[in-house]
C-alpha cells in the first residue's frame, strides 16, 4: 500500500468525519488519501476540544467563583434592639432605627428579601461566624482588634467622643489647661477614661461603672463634666432623662486609636460577595440622596 494512504478503519472507529467521507465518496479505505483525511480530522478534533474547554471553565468559574448577587435572594442580618437610634425596638415589639432602615434600603436596592433579627450583642459576632447572619448592623466600630475578626463594609456613620457640662457652667475649655484641676466622669474600662488618662493627665478623672452613674455624677455636680460617646450625649442631653441639666461643650474628639475608625456593617472576612454587595447599595444610597434622608430623620441633632 502507497505511504500516502491509510487504512481508514482507525477513523470509521473514532472519528465520525472519517465515515462520512468513507461512505459519500464510495472508495475502499486504501483509496482516501491520507493528508486531506489528516487535516479535516484535526480541524474537527481542534473544534470539538476548545468547545468542550469554553464550557467547562464556564462550568468551573461557576462553582469556584462568587455567584452574581442577582443569585442570593436573602440577607440575613443581626442587630441588637437597646441602642436607639441605630437599633430599637419600639412600643409594639417591632426593630427601628437607622441601621434597621439601612439594612432594609440595601435590600430594596438590589432587589433582595430582607431577613433582620434582634439578639444580645455578645451574640453578634458567633452568629456572624456559624453562619446564621449574613452581616451584623449594630454599630460596631472599625477598630484593628475587630478586624482580626471580622470583615467590615465601607464605613456608614462616624462616631466621635464629646464633653458635657451642666447648663449653667462656668465657662472653661475642654482642653487639658481649661480642665486642669477640674473633674470628668467617664465609665470605667471604657476607651474615653483611656483618652483621658493618657491626654489629660493633670484633670481629676472619677470612673463609674455605668453610663448612667457617670452622667448622674455630673447632674448632681460630682462632677465638672463628663467625657463620653458623643452621640449618646447629644440625645441624652436633649432627652427628657437628664431634665434640660447639661449641655455639649468643645469639639468633638475623632480619634481613631480609641474610638474607631467610624462604624460599619460586620460580615465573615471569606464574604467577599457579600461585603461587595453591601459596599454597592451604601455607595448607591449615598449618592441618590436616601442615606442623607435616613441621616435627618434619625439624627435630627447634629452630633459633630
Amino acid at each position: 500500500m502507497h505511504a500516502d494512504y491509510l487504512d481508514c478503519t482507525i477513523f470509521v472507529n473514532h472519528l465520525a468525519l472519517a465515515t462520512r467521507l468513507h461512505k459519500k465518496i464510495g472508495k475502499s479505505c486504501q483509496e482516501i488519501p491520507l493528508v486531506p483525511l489528516l487535516f479535516r480530522s484535526l480541524v474537527a478534533l481542534l473544534f470539538v476540544f476548545a468547545t468542550g474547554t469554553a464550557v467547562a471553565q464556564q462550568s468551573g468559574e461557576a462553582e469556584s467563583g462568587d455567584l452574581e448577587p442577582s443569585q442570593r435572594i436573602i440577607i440575613r442580618f443581626a442587630t441588637t434592639d437597646d441602642y436607639p437610634p441605630f437599633n430599637a425596638a419600639d412600643e409594639d415589639g417591632t426593630l427601628t432605627g437607622f441601621n434597621v432602615d439601612l439594612a432594609r434600603a440595601s435590600c430594596l436596592d438590589q432587589d433582595i428579601t430582607c431577613d433582620i433579627k434582634s439578639m444580645s450583642w455578645e451574640a453578634l459576632i458567633p452568629a456572624l461566624q456559624r453562619d446564621t447572619a449574613d452581616a451584623v448592623i449594630a454599630a460596631h466600630r472599625v477598630t484593628a482588634k475587630l478586624s482580626k475578626q471580622v470583615g467590615f463594609t465601607r464605613r456608614d456613620f462616624y462616631t466621635p467622643a464629646r464633653f458635657a457640662v451642666r447648663r449653667n457652667s462656668p465657662a472653661f475649655a475642654m482642653t487639658p489647661t481649661g480642665l486642669d484641676g477640674r473633674t470628668v466622669s467617664v465609665v470605667k474600662g471604657s476607651a474615653h477614661e483611656a483618652y483621658m488618662l493618657a491626654f489629660f493627665r493633670n484633670v481629676g478623672i472619677k470612673a463609674y461603672p455605668s453610663r448612667a452613674l457617670a452622667r448622674q455624677a455630673l447632674q448632681t455636680g460630682a462632677t465638672d463634666a463628663i467625657f463620653d460617646d458623643g452621640i449618646g450625649l447629644v440625645f441624652w442631653a436633649n432627652g427628657t432623662i437628664s431634665k434640660a441639666c447639661c449641655v455639649l461643650r468643645g469639639g468633638p474628639f475623632f480619634e481613631p486609636r480609641y474610638f474607631g475608625d467610624g462604624i460599619a456593617m460586620l460580615v465573615r472576612r471569606s464574604d467577599s460577595q457579600m461585603r461587595n454587595m453591601l459596599n454597592r447599595s451604601i455607595e448607591k444610597l449615598q449618592a441618590n440622596g436616601r442615606f442623607q434622608e435616613l441621616v435627618d430623620r434619625y439624627f435630627p441633632i447634629r452630633v459633630y
